[in-house]
């Protein structure tokens, strides 16, 4: 539903496509979320905030007779930023291009999409911050001027030849914003960060994506799903879509919580949306390693794991939920962690403090 993969970003490190939590979209993912995705900002479920201010900057600019503002998207992948680029073209009734910062590798590259744009066009760049220098400085001056200076021939003899460009709104989508230099984000005039969903939002997700697929789901299993989607729409689809499937075979397509929990039980997500990666790294930091702390590359050896997977993958959602920390001594479990797994913690020696054990003295 809200999503934000145009098919052109790479994965995250370790994120294979078979994890069925992966915040990153494979074929399948793209070809279902583009018949699932809202048209307009009506239908958009969530990020209320940014709706509200988006909804005022494309609305003074049609009543002005004129191009929205450069629009800057930050926040984690699957929350919709691809979606809303699409709805602010739908809003302003303009044609809309789709590239990505990494295919744009020359200044020539962007030259040759700015020059090509129609009048009020949204162009839409993702993962903005990957773009190559020589580009990004060119689009300063795409973004500010509406003018690109084309350089033709090379050396002392090199010319520049300014090329005029109709008025155009740049969209940007970025999943890390302090990425971005200052004057890049200086040129935006309307920045919107992305938050996770709760759960709330979460189940309207669900229904609405029910519902345009054809399937029975009552509120208990939309909550289940919901309590297990990582805050996040994308995954909350694939869950359901892989809990559709469970349904259709075992329980005559309809879905209610224990459907649900079944469903996902095969599929190895557990009630706070940890799937086997996720548990494994907090197996081996609370039963190998007695809680922590413990080395990034020692943790990662214990799993079997890349130390980018680890990192980048598993460790972002588990500090979110508060069951990892990292601290300058390296990686350690919290209270949250042991009770989510059962597990007692270890008995400190006598005078030992929480303080003491996790950053010396």
């Amino acid at each position: 539903m809200n999503w934000d993969e145009t098919g052109t970003e790479t994965q995250e490190p370790g994120d294979a496509a078979d994890r069925i939590v992966a915040s990153s979209a494979d074929g399948e993912d793209q070809a279902v979320e583009a018949a699932l995705r809202p048209k307009s900002l009506e239908e958009f479920v969530g990020q209320e905030r940014v709706r509200e201010q988006l909804d005022l900057v494309l609305k003074a600019a049609l009543a002005r007779g004129a191009t929205a503002d450069h629009v800057l998207l930050s926040g984690a992948p699957g929350l919709g930023k691809t979606t809303l680029s699409m709805i602010i073209a739908a809003e302003m009734n303009a044609p809309i291009r789709i590239t990505s910062g990494p295919a744009i590798q020359h200044a020539g590259d962007l030259a040759a999409i700015l020059s090509s744009l129609q009048e009020g066009e949204v162009l839409f760049l993702d993962e903005i911050h990957r773009m190559s220098r020589p580009a990004e400085e060119m689009l300063y001056m795409a973004m500010e001027d509406f003018r690109v200076d084309v350089i033709v021939g090379k050396g002392p003899g090199a010319t520049a030849i300014p090329l005029e460009l109709p008025p155009f709104t740049l969209v940007g989508a970025t999943t890390r914003a302090g990425l971005l230099p200052p004057p890049l984000r200086d040129r935006f005039g309307f920045t919107g960060h992305m938050e996770f969903y709760d759960s709330a939002e979460l189940q309207r997700v669900i229904h609405r994506s029910a519902q345009l697929l054809d399937l029975e789901i009552d509120a208990d299993g939309a909550a289940e799903i919901a309590g297990r989607s990582r805050g996040t729409p994308r995954i909350a689809n694939r869950l359901l879509r892989r809990v559709r499937d469970y349904a259709q075979v075992k329980a005559d397509g309809y879905i209610n919580r224990d459907v649900a929990a079944i469903a996902l039980k095969v599929y190895e997500v557990d009630a706070r949306g940890l799937d086997r990666l996720d548990r494994a790294v907090l197996h081996a930091l609370l039963k190998l390693f007695g809680g922590g702390p413990v080395g990034l590359s020692t943790l990662a050896v214990a799993v079997n794991e890349e130390r980018e997977t680890v990192e980048e993958v598993a460790e972002p959602f588990l500090v979110r939920e508060g069951l990892l920390a990292r601290t300058p001594r390296g990686r350690v479990a919290t209270p949250a962690a042991w009770a989510h797994l059962g597990l007692v913690p270890p008995q400190q020696p006598p005078g030992a403090s929480g303080q003491q054990g996790l950053f010396g003295t």
